[in-house]
């Protein structure tokens, strides 16, 4: 799917034209196509043309299309896609443009997202956001009705836990009608309780899953479903034959765990909703997992000059406010992050501001190009037994450690 920025046709005279790949919903698609339409519009020299590639599978296609001598100029990446890309070798280091551009800085990127796209000192990607798994978005009316005070950013897990036993509404028959929690974001659990999924997440030699501590807070979140039954298991909720956004907005949970990505989806329905920060755990540590992206040009590019203009506008204060606006993302600059398009916004939710300070308890997954594999082929089906209650954390972990060991400690590429 193209859509062209302005300017003329390919091959006109003095007109450059400059491929971005990107991914994204409907939705997605309207704030990112329009983001920099003002300086579009002083900029007829070059020509953005925007093509959508869907986001399962992006890094496999955009690879295909290197291969195929018909890659774009720019792709958008997320910090996890961004592993294979670079571990393929097919993105330009931006260091130097950078370093001699006097109209550009690196100076007001959260220093977080920009190190994830800084590989052996060299930068291969600027920062569009930072999208920290931080938010647990809570229903306002629900906390009314049931007469529980809103959380706030310095609860820990057991708050947590308590609010979602109150909030949590069963009929005569034991059946569910209203669940207190759901998070797909498992990994808060672990690095939550000060574990981790690996011992370096960039240069990762063994996991560490079956440290105690990462142990105790997958088991915790197991239990959210399994003991405490304020969580719907995975089959229950494919059951629901709707939405996490719309079981959340028509009253059938009162809190979520997730990303600030949720925002504009939310801003459609009528009620009354905000966020605070994923809780600490007993001990008062705090640590979540992260997302994030960027813009980055392809060694094949044949306009990297050009693209670099793009990508500058594209992650630049004017790009960048009109995501923040929407609510779409979490600024990858500071100066936006804390101005009035985004902390100081009034626009729901209120208390997006809080993830300026999130962004410091961040983590992201293991540098390491197998990692995903790794994921969908050994943790996730294991970790379905936990959530599932058939088997317990410590089980699980203690059978799946050495294998994933075997393969991040192998010379396989």
């Amino acid at each position: 799917m193209l859509f062209s920025g302005c300017g003329s046709n390919k091959g006109s005279h003095g007109v450059t034209e400059v491929e971005v790949a990107f991914w994204g919903g409907p939705e997605e698609i309207n704030i990112i196509t329009n983001s920099i339409t003002e300086w579009q519009s002083k900029h007829p020299e070059i020509k953005i043309v925007f093509e959508h590639t869907p986001y399962t599978g992006y890094d496999s296609k955009i690879l295909t299309r290197i291969a195929g001598g018909a890659a774009p100029d720019v792709i958008a990446t997320e910090v996890d896609y961004f592993v294979t890309f670079a571990s393929k070798g097919v993105l330009e280091d931006l260091m130097p443009y950078a370093h001699n551009d006097p109209t550009f800085s690196t100076d007001d990127f959260f220093p977080a997202i920009l190190k994830r796209f800084v590989v052996d000192g060299k930068l291969y990607a600027i920062p569009r956001d930072v999208a920290p798994f931080a938010c647990v978005f809570y229903n306002k009316d629900l906390f009314d009705k049931a007469n529980v005070s809103y959380p706030s950013d310095d609860w820990n897990w057991e708050d947590m836990l308590r609010m979602a036993r109150e909030l949590t509404r069963r009929d005569e028959n034991g059946r569910v009608l209203q669940y207190g929690f759901y998070g797909w974001a498992w990994q808060n659990f672990i690095y939550g309780n000060g574990g981790a999924l690996v011992d370096d997440v960039n240069h990762p030699t063994r996991t560490r899953l079956d440290d105690p501590l990462s142990i105790e807070g997958l088991q915790f979140y197991a239990d959210l479903i399994n003991l405490y039954r304020v969580m719907p298991t995975p089959v229950a909720l494919a059951n629901m034959g709707m939405g996490v956004d719309l079981m959340f907005a028509s009253g059938r949970l009162a809190m979520f765990l997730s990303g600030v990505w949720e925002t504009p989806g939310l801003r459609r329905y009528n009620f009354n909703w905000d966020v605070v920060m994923f809780p600490k755990n007993k001990e008062g540590y705090r640590a979540f997992g992260s997302g994030g992206s960027g813009y980055a040009i392809l060694k094949s590019s044949k306009h990297k000059k050009e693209a670099w203009e793009v990508i500058k506008a594209m992650t630049g204060p004017e790009g960048q406010t009109q995501l923040a606006k929407r609510g779409l993302a979490q600024p990858s600059r500071m100066s936006v992050a804390e101005g009035d398009a985004w902390a100081k916004d009034p626009a729901p939710p209120s208390n997006k501001k809080m993830l300026n300070k999130a962004v410091n308890h961040i983590v992201f997954s293991p540098f390491d190009h197998r990692w995903r594999e790794i994921e969908d082929k050994y943790l996730i089906p294991k970790l379905d037994l936990i959530f599932n209650g058939k088997k317990t954390a410590a089980e699980v972990i203690q059978q799946l450690a050495p294998q994933i060991n075997r393969i991040l400690q192998s010379q396989e590429s």
